[in-house]
């Protein structure tokens, strides 16, 4: 994925992570499940990811740049099921 930047935002009162993959615009969204949410821009390319419930841990199979998004995870101490 070219332009690829990977920000990190935690909301610990919501218990959420939104890591940022590109500055284009969300055109809609995907759940992939009930605590993992994919935006995605016009042309079907992931922008972002939204995951809830992170004191729990979180699943990185089937995330858009899955080993990059675990690596962010574990260096901000966030269990990682992968």
């Amino acid at each position: 994925m070219s332009n690829t930047i990977l920000k990190y935002s935690h909301d610990t009162k919501a218990d959420a992570v939104y890591i940022t993959l590109s500055n284009k615009a969300v055109a809609y969204t995907k759940s992939l499940d009930d605590t993992r949410i994919i935006d995605y821009d016009a042309n079907g390319n992931p922008v972002g990811i939204e995951l809830l419930c992170v004191s729990n841990g979180v699943m990185t199979d089937d995330l858009p740049l899955a080993s990059e998004v675990t690596q962010l995870l574990e260096n901000k101490h966030i269990k990682v099921y992968a």
